[in-house]
């Protein structure tokens, strides 16, 4: 038999019916899977603003791959043209966090697991994931990196102040400075002996200093 014997028989309008138990269960498994996705996804979130739709996201999209694959086993003609149609379509959406595309590929993962109807594969590995990303993401450093601003009126007042900060923190790097007009503005990163900043106020308040901000720092950074 031929490729072209293959499409003229009936074997591609053969249709499996899903049934609506099949159905119901894949269903709100993959919700209920989406739901502790969405969970996790919050508990480990660090980006500075947090997006409610991309959570929401995260469970419609577990349920609409477990329905799309429910689906394409049912027919192979079906299957064909989904395959076709979905390789049109383009996402524009910018992932601004790394981490998002593994809640993403796991959303789809899951959903394709659970149509599949490996439900202990897609429940079990589901927990075993949730729980690594919450060790690993919410895992806090020994100490964690701040940015120092500072601003100064000349090179005695900037010498001061590096002085200054070097004797007040562990570890001192400048990462980017500018000088116009006698103004110098310089961006440190640091990493404090102890959890007190009042030794910003003492930086601020010395001479030639026009100002001093001290920022959390989230960023990838070398340790």
């Amino acid at each position: 038999m031929t490729f072209n014997d293959i499409f003229k028989s009936s074997f591609l309008e053969n249709i499996s019916a899903v049934s609506i138990l099949d159905m119901a269960l894949t269903l709100a498994l993959a919700f209920g899977v989406g739901l502790f996705i969405f969970f996790i996804y919050k508990k480990t979130y660090k980006g500075v603003m947090y997006s409610s739709s991309f959570g929401v996201t995260l469970i419609a999209l577990t349920m609409i791959t477990s329905q799309v694959i429910l689906a394409v086993t049912s027919n192979v003609v079906l299957s064909l043209g989904m395959v076709g149609a979905l390789s049109i379509v383009r996402f524009r959406t910018a992932i601004k966090e790394p981490l998002d595309i593994a809640f993403l590929f796991w959303s789809i993962a899951v959903g394709i697991i659970l149509a599949a109807g490996m439900i202990p594969l897609a429940v079990i590995g589901s927990v075993i994931i949730g729980l690594i990303l919450l060790f690993f993401v919410n895992k806090k450093p020994h100490r964690n990196p701040y940015i120092i601003v500072l601003s100064c009126h000349d090179h005695e007042a900037e010498t001061a102040a590096m002085r200054f900060i070097g004797e007040q923190t562990d570890r001192c790097v400048v990462k980017s400075k500018s000088a116009q007009n006698g103004l110098v503005e310089i961006n440190m990163e640091v990493r404090l002996k102890s959890e007190n900043t009042d030794f910003v106020n003492k930086l601020s308040s010395m001479n030639g200093v026009n100002s001093a901000a001290l920022v959390s720092y989230n960023g990838d950074y070398m340790g």
